[in-house]
């Protein structure tokens, strides 16, 4: 029978030896504890320390903003919420070097004519990654949660409608424009020319490669959204076909038509035809030109379809409830669009709508927009 009582406990103190640290272990006591967990390479052991440290005065804040320079963004983040609302000016000096909060306006629109019947302020935390000579990719906190991904009342590319659980990420404010894209690939594909327009003309396989250097670059894992999450966060909270309502307008998006389309009645049925397919907009537009989502995304509807990083299936019959990439099965050079385009008629711009091309495709109405994960 084994010398059980000299084998260490759960939670005895561990100051050497081979094995890991358990999350939940007591190591060592006091802020010279914090200082040891603060080395862990456990991302939860460090924040817990962090969390800790707060009950030690000046010292332990100042550990606290030492945390700022973790590599992990997930433990950044953590210090930021766990400081965000001191008053003293040290603090919110370091913080905005790293995180900060902006307001913008939501809207909503009537059903039928498109036209604006609500606004309220909201709020979003943002990272900037620093690219270099004033130049940075703004990462807008998208907190996780559950939603019904797909719809039972469209055709069956949207069937079945399921419930997903997202993870909390950091997506892009924007979709890559071409100034970040020049940056970081040192060249500039896109047809409609302009620094803040966004990217076009881009393959998937090429997205890929632009997360791929800007990993490199940056050190944080930047990667394409799944479809599950792209959904969720243009969605930000609503069940209506855009984020504003049911209605869509070229007041509201970058689309073809200058007429009003309804998800359950569109406006142009009906109406002469050379009317109907007037085409308000020929080409991208800057970014962040029309209103954002309650989450503080820009162009979530419109401009340019956005890459996503699932394989093409025909429908979501044993599709992931995670929110992960869909990457089992299904066709592999063919990957997911999401968003509709400049060139797109109202409809495709819907949340809901899904579009798959060739992964090498190349066009003028298509672009990406990145994430970052937080666990």
């Amino acid at each position: 029978m084994p010398n059980e009582q000299n084998q260490p406990g759960e939670y005895d103190a561990v100051l050497g030896g081979q094995n890991s640290t358990p999350v939940d272990a007591a190591v060592l006591g006091g802020i010279t504890g914090v200082k040891s967990r603060l080395a862990s390479p456990a991302v939860e052991v460090r924040i817990a320390a962090l969390s800790e440290a707060l009950q030690y005065g000046e010292a332990g804040l100042d550990l606290l903003l030492q945390g700022l320079n973790d590599k992990s963004l997930q433990v950044k983040f953590a210090v930021y919420n766990l400081l965000k609302d001191r008053d003293e000016s040290k603090i919110k000096w370091q913080l905005n070097n790293f995180f900060y909060t902006f307001n913008f306006d939501v809207i909503t629109v009537d059903h039928y004519s498109g036209n604006e019947n609500s606004r309220c302020v909201k709020s979003a935390q943002v990272f900037n990654e620093d690219l270099g000579d004033k130049l940075a990719l703004q990462m807008v906190y998208i907190p996780g949660g559950k939603f019904e991904m797909g719809a039972s009342h469209l055709g069956s590319e949207q069937k079945p409608s399921h419930q997903v659980t997202i993870q909390p990420v950091f997506m892009a404010e924007y979709t890559v424009n071409q100034a970040q894209w020049e940056r970081v690939m040192k060249s500039n594909p896109s047809h409609f020319k302009g620094a803040k327009r966004p990217v076009e003309q881009v393959s998937w396989d090429e997205a890929i490669e632009f997360c791929d250097r800007l990993t490199q670059k940056t050190g944080n894992s930047y990667r394409l959204p799944s479809e599950a999450e792209w959904e969720y966060a243009c969605r930000a909270g609503t069940n209506t076909d855009f984020y504003f309502g049911s209605t869509i307008t070229t007041d509201l998006v970058n689309t073809s038509f200058d007429v009003p389309y309804t998800s359950s009645f569109p406006a142009f049925e009906g109406l002469d035809t050379d009317y109907a397919f007037i085409h308000r907009s020929n080409q991208t537009t800057n970014n962040g030109k029309f209103y954002p989502n309650s989450f503080g995304l820009y162009d979530m509807h419109g401009n340019v379809w956005e890459w996503c990083s699932d394989c093409y299936h025909s429908n979501y019959n044993g599709a992931p409830s995670d929110g992960s990439s869909w990457e089992i099965g299904g066709s592999e050079n063919q990957r997911m669009l999401r968003g509709g385009s400049w060139d797109s008629d109202s409809s495709k711009c819907s949340s809901l709508y899904r579009y798959s091309l060739s992964r090498d495709s190349r066009r003028n109405d298509i672009g990406f927009r990145v994430v970052i994960d937080l666990v």
